[in-house]
């Protein structure tokens, strides 16, 4: 054989030697690419706008790993309950303000069919240090069922608030060198922020005996206390995070308004309480975390955290009472009944004015 025809042939060979490789590489290819799309599970991202008692929840990995697990990511920033509305809402999938009422107002400005979605609610409840808590009970302004929960008796509260009263004015308080100033708990700012608002709403309720403000008359038969419950504070925050965290961490003012499931977030992850007494308000509000959704894949992700056992588990793991699942957040919080109040015994609602008259009353607390 030639030197030509030899070259042939070994070109003939090598050709067919690759030849037989890239047909085995395509096949390797093909079975990759099934076995990838056989495991992987394709995500739609929504995009929404939350309340930042819920930023925790959301951030869980437990939590990404569960609705990555239904086909959906989510990406959520925060924002005031009653300042969502100023945001570019085309920009978002939903919205999740803390309660009804902004909800109300959010809803106006969504065209898609069907209500918004109440996946889980909390009521609003102070916490205090123990001696800021026993000096309260001593001078009839609380009552304690031992030594980490009790009920804050609202309408003696709103009569010292009304009347300026100090703590050096209470008796035992001298006991206590960190209780001093005026008498008053620490909230949000309610032009902005939920928590803030409804604490408006729970004291306007039982200032005027009971009665839910309607028009610009109710408001102003309490507006002058409410003014004071704000104004006595100065500078206020607009999440209900910041205020808590510094309660935890010993600063601040020794009586905040949370949400309970801040504070059964806590007790269920088995952190440490220091001394805190958590007060249920014999009158309080719960708020309902309401999500309103602004397309089409917003609603899909509000019935999915309503409907889904395992995010209803992870959100009474963050302190949220699911809506028509109380044995769910029973059984969870079964080991911390000392601060927990189940079953809400004896607390009255109030019930929340239209988003319009809240708004009245926040804006009259500033001037």
């Amino acid at each position: 054989m030639g030197f030509r025809e030899h070259a042939a042939c070994v070109r003939r060979i090598v050709g067919i030697v690759l030849a037989v490789l890239l047909i085995g590489g395509v096949a390797a290819a093909v079975v990759a690419g099934r076995d990838s799309k056989d495991t992987s599970t394709a995500t739609k991202t929504v995009r929404g706008v939350i309340g930042s008692e819920k930023a925790e929840f959301f951030a869980d990995p437990e939590v990404v790993k569960a609705l990555a697990a239904k086909g959906f990511t989510v990406k959520a920033e925060t924002s005031g309950s009653w300042a969502m509305d100023q945001l570019p809402l085309k920009d978002y999938d939903f919205a999740f303000p803390g309660s009804k009422a902004p909800a109300d107002e959010l809803q106006h400005k969504s065209s898609v069919k069907g209500g918004p979605i109440r996946p889980f609610y909390s009521p609003l409840v102070v916490v205090a240090h123990r001696g800021a808590a026993q000096v309260l009970a001593d001078n009839g302004l609380a009552t304690l069922s031992g030594k980490s929960s009790g009920k804050l008796l609202m309408a003696p509260y709103l009569k010292a608030a009304k009347a300026d009263r100090t703590w050096q004015q209470l008796k035992g308080a001298g006991k206590h060198a960190e209780l001093t100033g005026t008498v008053f708990i620490t909230s949000t700012d309610p032009v902005e922020s939920n928590s803030g608002a409804l604490y408006l709403a729970a004291a306007s309720y039982v200032a005027d005996g009971g009665r839910v403000a309607a028009d610009e008359a109710a408001i102003g038969r309490t507006a002058p206390l409410l003014k004071k419950l704000i104004q006595v504070q100065g500078a206020q925050q607009t999440s209900s995070d910041a205020p808590f965290r510094d309660f935890i961490s010993g600063v601040g003012n020794p009586l905040v308004l949370v949400y309970e499931s801040q504070v059964a977030s806590l007790l269920l992850q088995k952190q440490d309480l220091g001394d805190l007494v958590l007060l249920y308000p014999d009158t309080t509000v719960s708020s309902d975390h309401t999500l309103v959704p602004l397309t089409d894949s917003g609603r899909q992700f509000g019935e999915l955290l309503s409907t889904d056992r395992r995010l209803r588990e992870l959100a009474v793991r963050h302190g949220f009472r699911p809506q028509g699942a109380a044995a769910e957040f029973t059984a969870a919080t079964a080991g911390h009944t000392d601060y927990i109040d189940q079953q809400l015994t004896g607390i009255r609602q109030a019930p929340v004015p239209t988003a319009t008259v809240l708004r009245a009353m926040a804006r009259r607390t500033r001037g």
